[in-house]
């Protein structure tokens, strides 16, 4: 008897079943169709929509206002420059360094371009003269009897005075440089963490709200897709407020890393064990790459860096999109609700009594 009720109601489900599932299926696909930019399946383009026209509603999310969208890169901003581009002065580009962006590289390379390279080349110039001199003087043919002359005074003081002021007058630039780049960073620099792994990157923001980002180099495809250089290109870039000073600190979780990015005038070994840390400030928005320096690896040639500034208010945007909150928000809303709570507790006695 059991058995036979049992079977019944079996069958009594499955006749449902085959009854309502039609309607259930056709409402999913009502709900689906109503919601574009859900990412599963979208509706139909309208009727005024061209022909291969994408209507941007109906493939992508809405963004809130003030929402943030990852940055395209700039072509030769914060990238090795490709000699074999074409481009007018592409090669020579390519010879020297990178365009600078921040205030210490900018200094570092006036004092490469206007006093190093000068100094450098009116030496070489002077040495090349001297040998084509002493080669055309002093030839068998032209002075057959070799003079013997030793220890001329005159030409060692010269000698020894006129390399030693020259190396005083290089050293004014280079301590001044070398001073900027140890500045303490000021207290209320934004604070960033770079962790090297083997072999990859990965970033953390302490000042709002411990957010991490795992940074892995993408594939040439996907760089090419992307408009970014290939291997330099990442998933997750380290998203930094333009204009502002970071406080850059740098720690190796396995081996030594070095953080390195040519535009910024920015290199920070990463050890383990030990916190190192530096200011920076990137001056323009934008999409600066580097890459390992350090010998960490049988990868270390893959684990590239990509630095993206955004103006501050960008910046905000992005740490709400990882869940994490600005300085002095917290602080902000907990001062609200203590200011309303009392409010509610003399509401609670009043109904109370």
């Amino acid at each position: 008897m059991n058995a036979r009720i049992k079977i019944a109601t079996l069958s009594l489900l499955a006749a449902l079943s085959v009854v309502f599932a039609p309607q259930v299926a056709l409402a999913q696909d009502d709900a689906l169709t109503a919601a574009p930019g859900s990412g599963e399946v979208f509706g139909e383009a309208p009727a005024s929509a061209a022909s291969g026209e994408i209507v941007a509603s109906e493939t992508t999310p809405p963004q809130a206002v003030g929402a943030y969208s990852p940055m395209a890169p700039t072509k030769n901003k914060g990238m090795p420059t490709d000699p074999n581009s074409g481009e007018p002065g592409a090669m020579a580009k390519s010879l020297t360094f990178q365009d600078q962006y921040s205030k210490d590289g900018e200094y570092a390379l006036w004092m490469h371009n206007w006093f190093l390279l000068p100094v450098i080349t009116a030496i070489s110039l002077f040495v090349l003269g001297l040998l084509l001199y002493v080669v055309v003087r002093y030839s068998r043919r032209a002075n057959p009897e070799p003079s013997r002359t030793t220890h001329n005074t005159w030409i060692e003081v010269v000698w020894t005075i006129v390399p030693a002021a020259i190396l005083v007058v290089i050293a004014v630039p280079s301590l001044t440089l070398l001073a900027r780049q140890y500045e303490t960073p000021p207290e209320d620099a934004v604070t960033i963490k770079a962790t090297g792994y083997q072999w990859y990157w990965g970033y953390s923001y302490p000042d709002h709200g411990e957010i991490e980002v795992i940074s892995n180099m993408l594939s040439d495809a996907d760089a090419i897709k992307n408009g970014e250089p290939p291997q330099l290109a990442v998933d997750n870039r380290m998203v930094v407020p333009a204009g502002v000073p970071l406080r850059i600190q740098t720690i190796g979780a396995d081996v030594i890393h070095s953080f390195a990015i040519p535009s910024l005038w920015f290199k920070q070994d990463a050890v383990p064990g030990r916190l190192n840390e530096k200011l920076l400030t990137i001056e323009e928005p934008g999409v600066y790459y580097g890459q390992c320096s350090e010998l960490c690896g049988t990868r270390h040639a893959y684990m590239p860096i990509a630095i993206e500034a955004l103006p501050p208010e960008q910046f905000a945007a992005w740490v709400r999109s990882q869940g994490g909150t600005m300085p002095g928000e917290g602080t902000d809303e907990e001062a609200a609700a203590e200011e309303e709570a009392p409010v509610e507790e003399v509401t609670e006695v009043a109904l109370a009594d």
